[in-house]
């Protein structure tokens, strides 16, 4: 083998570590393309993953993104004794102070974060199985330190394996809304508030052609991108926030995500409510046919946004979802008032860092620290609020 290939492909017999693990191997790959059968078959074969793992987000967000961000593709595949592969984590890797940090794919446009788990495996991991898969990564060393952020304790009623490493809680909360399929509206969103939300609708429903839908055709997907992209950052600057749509190779990212199709749908659905004159609401988001999670949205500038079109347009999301059979929605992380009024849950998210090689130890404990300050003052609405006016102030 050459030098090369040796790079692009190590693999390290993880059996000699632990008998009692099902891996055989683990590879790390540098090479997207190489990556993709894999990553495929676990999609196709019911992986327990989050929808923010799909390989037709990913791969764009690293050609678009991650690559102007200096991050190289650094996935692990961990196989059994047949080659199978069991779990894929979908990592890049970066240098920062000289230290090189391994961390999810799709950086802050991803909710959640999570490996693809065939779910057999993930059912019945171990510890005996994370010590081979970190023994594996251990003896490549071509990284310093795992920093795993946002992972979901549970997803889809199954227990994320990872919680098995040392962990602590993750800066952001994310507020949840638990849904029965099949159940009555009023079990997702009451009917004291359905009637607020119909009585502010009534004023919406005067105008022309007014309406709600989810965008089907590539014409539709693009014009209503068109309006969210002029519209976003008139409000982020209506609230003293950086545009972090501005940011190059976001809208390229956006739009391909929005565009590419997924079954029945696509990688994001654009929900919208719209009369004849103009685009009242936008809502984006994803979903794995379990669970809807909002990823971006904006409303109106005009008059009509005095009668709280982004949450009816919400209503009619959950509605939509509930009579699809999902379980559960989101709005994202962060502890929004509005998301409140719907979400009454949380959703229980952890970070690990995790050191591979001796430098890396000291990176692990400094990433953790860091991460515990940050919580601790979006904990506490005293500093939140300081660090608040601190940021609108440099802005």
């Amino acid at each position: 083998m050459t030098m090369a290939a040796a790079m692009e492909s190590r693999t390290v017999d993880a059996l000699t570590r632990s008998k009692a693990s099902r891996i055989a191997t683990v590879e790390i790959i540098s090479d997207l393309g190489r990556a993709e059968a894999d990553w495929r078959r676990l999609e196709d074969t019911g992986s327990l993953s989050t929808p923010y793992q799909r390989y037709d987000l990913l791969a764009p967000w690293q050609r678009l993104l991650g690559e102007r961000e200096g991050c190289r593709p650094f996935i692990v595949i961990a196989y059994d004794a047949e080659h199978r592969p069991l779990l894929l984590l979908p990592l890049v890797c970066h240098q920062t102070f000289g230290i090189g940090v391994a961390s999810f794919m799709g950086g802050k446009h991803t909710t959640f974060n999570m490996g693809l788990w065939n779910a057999a495996f993930a059912a019945q991991a171990t510890a005996a199985d994370l010590d081979a898969l970190l023994s594996g990564l251990r003896a490549n060393a071509a990284a310093d330190v795992l920093a795993m952020t946002q992972q979901p304790l549970r997803w889809n009623d199954v227990t994320n394996p990872f919680a098995l490493l040392p962990k602590q809680p993750s800066v952001n909360g994310c507020p949840l809304l638990l849904m029965t399929p099949g159940g009555e509206p009023a079990t997702h969103i009451s009917n004291s508030f359905r009637r607020r939300l119909k009585s502010k609708e009534r004023k919406l429903q005067a105008l022309p052609g007014y309406r709600y839908h989810l965008a089907s055709t590539d014409a539709d997907v693009t014009r209503l991108l068109d309006w969210f992209f002029r519209i976003k950052p008139m409000r982020m600057s209506e609230q003293k926030l950086p545009n972090v749509f501005a940011e190059p190779g976001v809208e390229d990212f956006i739009r391909s995500a929005c565009l590419t199709r997924c079954g029945e749908g696509r990688i994001i659905d654009i929900h919208a409510l719209e009369c004849d004159e103009e685009v009242i609401a936008v809502f984006a988001g994803i979903t794995d046919g379990h669970r809807f999670s909002m990823m971006f949205n904006t409303y109106t500038m005009s008059a009509s946004s005095r009668h709280s079109p982004g949450l009816i347009l919400i209503r009619y999301i959950i509605d939509g979802c509930a009579e699809r059979g999902h379980s559960a929605f989101d709005l994202g992380i962060g502890t929004d008032e509005y998301k409140r009024l719907f979400c009454k849950h949380d959703e229980e998210t952890f970070d690990s860092f995790i050191p591979i090689t001796a430098r890396g130890r000291v990176a692990a404990a400094a990433m953790s620290a860091l991460n515990r300050g940050k919580r601790l003052v979006k904990q506490d609405r005293m500093l939140f609020g300081l660090a608040q006016k601190l940021r609108g102030a440099f802005q």
